[in-house]
């Protein structure tokens, strides 16, 4: 099957259906694109709707998101982010192997279909030339035929008449002999021209032609080969990213998989606990007895000098409607916000406190970091006097050291109030023992005076408070029955010290690295395990220095090292 042999009579046919075969080619080329532009364009806007639904930084939306549901859905936009990448994969893989392959490939195929075809038309026209050569001496000789034969006639003509003179007779039979002559010339000529028309024309049809016929076909061929190989790889690059696509859905499953509807509601009572307790029941007034008549303990315009003694010595109300007293308008429309939170009902003031208190932990660290490293440089240039003036860093030295001496004296002010808060919490008292720990250093006076003279109002808020003797004493007998009578907790699990902690705090416990001691509390959120290593050494470490291993069914074993 050659179209050399088979379609030798079809050079016009043959150069539309090549033609039309480049066309199918580069429509292919622009379908493929267009695919790429619509990857594209869909990727960017499941990035954009990505984007558009990413909770703001610093906002009350992004606080929402520690709830579990909300964190499925954030993962679900994370995903569809990375789903995005894949299209643009496909569109950029498209691209090169498929686009600018094709391209490149169909300036090479038009180049060869020129050249095959020019080599066709250019043996059409040798033999069309040799054609016309046959032709012309075939006319000649035709000709010279025609003119020998009139020739003769008139020879004979003239020798058959009696009153033509001898020499017209012989004129005119020189005449015919040479019309004889040009026409055997014309026949010889003729005849060399005919065997080489018939020879070339046999090379045309069964050599030149057949082979330039062959290339075009192979050409063709390789064409649609090249075709099927694109359709494949136009495949094969969308098949490649389905099992990343895959883990994209697998990871939206999994995040859905690990919503928690019980920590959900345990996160909505620790955002907006207030700590108060709810309203007693309110007494009967008896208006029948006018003289007689008291103003109910529960009563709504109940003294605040109760509401400071029930605090002060009991740590619990009892049953005050405080939750639905409005709070202080004028304050709310200035926006105007306490320094001390006072303004927040209790549990909500507890982790404002908290978080103000370990937001300057971390700028105190960061700021003692940075003055071990221009000591360090210091003492660099002291041995290395050529490196650098090690005076020159004195005022810097001087000046982190001052910042670190105002963070600190924040945060004991911070620190007091927190002990404040925790000391009207008791279940709270622990933990305010543990961060009250992280500083091993004494309250001023005035900040004492500052933390301790507020006291808890009805509308939530905090007012001045003389006694601060009696405030004192209740708030230090709180904290030191609480430790005094709690019992020892049994080990829940082990966990192993990645780093050597220097437990100088009260509180706290040292542990070596590599070391392994019993865990006895986990962390509750406020960065500190609670450990064991025997019966008289107990403490907590920074969650951050250990592995921990907890055994469920170690919950209720008491278990010493």
């Amino acid at each position: 099957m050659s179209w050399g042999t088979e379609l030798w009579d079809q050079f016009d046919n043959l150069e539309k259906h090549t033609q039309w075969g480049i066309d199918i080619l580069e429509k292919y080329i622009k379908f493929v694109k267009e695919r790429t532009e619509i990857e594209l364009s869909y990727a960017k806007q499941l990035r954009n709707l990505s984007k558009k639904y990413q909770p703001k930084k610093n906002s009350k939306e992004e606080e929402e998101y520690r709830y579990t549901a909300c964190k499925a859905f954030l993962s679900t936009l994370n995903e569809m982010n990375d789903y995005a990448g894949q299209h643009e994969v496909i569109s950029e893989n498209m691209t090169s192997q498929i686009t600018v392959e094709l391209a490149r490939y169909v300036q090479e195929l038009k180049q060869e279909r020129k050249s095959h075809f020019h080599d066709g038309r250019k043996a059409q026209q040798h033999i069309e030339t040799c054609w016309k050569q046959l032709e012309s001496s075939k006319r000649r000789f035709e000709r010279d035929c025609k003119e020998a034969d009139r020739a003769q006639q008139y020879f004979e003509k003239m020798d058959a008449d009696i009153n033509v003179t001898k020499a017209d007779v012989e004129k005119a039979r020189q005449q015919a002999q040479m019309r004889h002559q040009m026409a055997e010339d014309s026949k010889a000529d003729y005849s060399s021209i005919l065997q080489k028309f018939n020879h070339e024309q046999h090379e045309y049809y069964h050599t030149h032609i057949p082979n330039i016929f062959q290339k075009i076909q192979e050409m063709e061929e390789r064409r649609i080969v090249r075709i099927g190989e694109s359709v494949k790889t136009y495949a094969e690059l969308d098949r490649q990213v389905i099992p990343i696509i895959g883990k994209c859905l697998d990871g939206i499953v999994k995040a859905a998989e690990s919503i928690d509807p019980k920590n959900d509601s345990q996160l909505a009572i620790e955002a907006y606990k207030s700590g108060f307790e709810p309203p007693g029941d309110i007494e009967f007034e008896d208006y029948t007895q006018p003289m007689k008549r008291t103003v109910s303990d529960n009563s709504l315009s109940n003294s605040r000098g109760e509401s400071k003694s029930e605090l002060k010595f009991g740590g619990k109300s009892k049953g005050k409607l405080w939750p639905f007293i409005k709070k202080n308008k004028l304050s709310l429309k200035l926006g105007a916000t306490p320094e001390d939170f006072s303004n927040l009902p209790p549990e909500q003031r507890r982790k404002k406190l908290q978080q103000k208190v370990d937001e300057l932990n971390k700028e105190i660290q960061k700021e003692m970091d940075q003055r071990d490293a221009i000591t360090k440089m210091k003492d660099v240039y002291l041995k290395n006097p050529q490196m650098g003036d090690p005076a020159s860093l004195d005022h810097k030295l001087a000046e982190v050291s001052q910042n670190i001496e105002k963070l600190r004296l924040e945060a004991q002010k911070f620190e007091a109030w927190l002990a404040e808060v925790e000391g009207r919490l008791p279940a709270r008292s622990e933990q305010a023992r543990r961060q009250s720990g992280m500083y091993d250093v004494q309250n001023p006076p005035a900040v004492n005076s500052c933390a301790q003279d507020r006291e808890s109002s009805p509308d939530g808020s905090y007012t001045e408070e003389q006694s601060q003797e009696s405030e004192v004493k209740v708030l230090a007998t709180d904290f030191d029955d609480e430790f005094d009578d709690e019992e020892s907790l049994p080990a829940i699990g082990t966990c192993k010290a990645l780093y050597t902690f220097e437990g100088q705090n009260e509180g706290t416990i040292s542990v070596v690295e590599g070391e392994t001691v019993y865990v006895i509390e986990e962390d509750k959120g406020d960065g500190w395990t609670r450990i064991r290593r025997n019966e008289d050494e107990e403490g907590y470490v920074p969650t951050s220095y250990v592995e921990v291993y907890l055994d469920k069914n170690a919950k209720g074993a008491k278990t010493y090292i």
